[in-house]
């Protein structure tokens, strides 16, 4: 069984819970564990919010802000007994040693980021030079014993 989805969402608070629910309801649709559901949509939730707060170019770019500064995309793949999680966005990027050490600091900044690596099993950040950051992770998943969509 494979599921995935993407979402081309603006950078504006109201997208973040979008972005949760339509994870939520994909899993609940599949038979995925709501407790394995839940640390996920808190990982997504962190990472969009991180987007949305940190997500846009420092300065506006000749001719005003475009329609990548303005937005971020989220991407979800299940597959077999894995969900895998990208959100990506045009801000200026993750500081070099969150990127080095694929693990933020528990500094006033980043505890977001700190949440989204205890839920997940791997994580990833990393940056996109001149073009964003892309905060990735996944878990394994476990399924419902009433599973419509269990991997097999």
């Amino acid at each position: 069984m494979s599921i995935w989805w993407s979402l081309h969402l603006r950078r504006e608070a109201a997208s973040v819970p979008l972005a949760r629910r339509l994870l939520l309801g994909t899993m609940e649709t599949a038979g995925v564990d709501p407790d394995i559901s839940f640390d996920l949509s808190v990982a997504l939730s962190e990472a969009c919010a991180n987007a949305v707060e940190h997500g846009g170019r420092a300065a506006t770019p000749p001719g005003g802000p475009g329609p990548d500064t303005e937005a971020y995309h989220v991407t979800a793949y299940l597959d077999g007994n894995r969900c895998r999680i990208e959100v990506t966005d045009s801000g200026p990027g993750f500081p070099p040693a969150t990127v080095a050490r694929h693990r933020p600091s528990l500094a006033e900044h980043g505890r977001g980021l700190h949440l989204i690596a205890e839920l997940a099993d791997h994580v990833r950040f990393r940056n996109r030079p001149g073009r964003g950051a892309v905060v990735s992770f996944d878990k394994v998943l476990k399924w419902r014993d009433d599973a419509l969509l269990k991997a097999s």
